[in-house]
């Protein structure tokens, strides 16, 4: 499958990575929205500008979109799927109904498949919640992240006026962990699991209250959780926040029994010392099963819901109830 990567951020040098390491991908190219000149890419994989994509539309079996799910990918993904099979990560957990409507439209008037929200939450835990639940269906599903650098909201707040870099954590509540994994089924809001811990370099004389109050209240990201917004230098940015760690896990506790005499825990976790580069490695999986799709005629968005487990491998059917099952 021929692969090209849109956007050449942390997301986009993870998908070089990746498809490097796909025994059945091969990387055509790198489009951005900067001077090609500028970008330096880790393979011989050209780089061009996003201008020249529309010489390439029977070039390109996958084209992975790497933008930021704030205000990129709400363009971008409907956009490009009038021209191409595409796939992002997007992460706004609370717009993906209109996101999936506005990119299907586009792919089933063009003829073409996309996949959104592909990565590891939304992504591998939806998977898993999705698994959790049908198994169990009596219990209760809690979802955790972190300790970790999230990037789509460290890109929110990047987004800002007056914000040069930022890193945000997101941090789980040890008590609300420690309740889960005991079975107690607590009831809690999204307050009480998590916390968010954000460290800012501004620029030069911008007005810190203002950044530090348009944090704290931004919608979808924030506004719903205890926040931290401490303000660094740049300095110290790369010295002590250079990593984007991140992990979690999805948790479904329930019971069995006529009485519900028998209590079980399902746990999945991840601990990410790289969290795009996995994210990466997740659309590259993705990347496989849409083309797949695509070649026996499917079009329209589609999500990691409906893909068959099958699709994401390289190895054959064969292969896979030999090793696997």
């Amino acid at each position: 499958m021929k692969l090209a990567i849109y956007g050449y951020g942390n997301l986009g040098r993870g998908v070089e990575c990746a498809a490097a390491a796909a025994p059945d991908a091969e990387l055509i190219g790198v489009f951005t929205r900067r001077a090609p000149e500028t970008v330096k890419v880790h393979s011989d994989v050209p780089v061009y500008h996003a201008s020249e994509l529309e010489n390439f539309k029977d070039k390109i079996d996958v084209l992975i979109i790497c933008g930021g799910s704030a205000t990129d990918l709400p363009e971008m993904t409907p956009a490009l799927a009038k021209d191409f099979n595409v796939l992002d990560s997007f992460d706004t957990h609370a717009a993906i109904p209109v996101h999936f409507d506005n990119v299907d439209r586009a792919a089933k008037e063009s003829g073409h498949i996309a996949l959104i929200s592909a990565g590891w939450d939304p992504g591998m835990f939806s998977l898993n919640r999705l698994y959790a639940s049908a198994v169990l269906p009596e219990g209760k599903d809690y979802t955790f992240w972190g300790r970790g650098v999230s990037q789509g909201h460290s890109d929110a707040i990047r987004r800002i006026d007056g914000v040069l870099d930022a890193r945000q954590y997101t941090v789980p509540v040890p008590a609300a962990l420690d309740a889960v994994r005991a079975g107690e089924q607590p009831e809690l809001t999204t307050r009480e699991k998590h916390t968010r811990e954000c460290y800012v370099v501004a620029e030069e004389g911008a007005d810190l209250a203002r950044i530090e109050r348009e944090i704290k209240t931004m919608p979808n990201y924030f506004a719903d959780y205890d926040t931290t917004v401490t303000f660094i230098t740049m300095d110290e940015l790369k010295r002590d926040h250079a990593g984007i760690p991140h992990g979690g896990s999805v948790i479904r506790t329930g019971v069995t029994g006529w009485n519900g005499e028998h209590k079980h825990v399902i746990e999945y976790s991840l601990k990410l010392d790289s969290n795009p580069e996995f994210t990466s490695s997740v659309l590259v999986a993705f990347a496989r099963a849409i083309y797949k799709m695509h070649g026996r005629g499917v079009t329209g968005c589609k999500t990691v819901f409906d893909v068959a487990p099958a699709d994401l491998s390289p190895l054959s059917p064969e292969e896979l109830r030999a090793k696997m099952l």
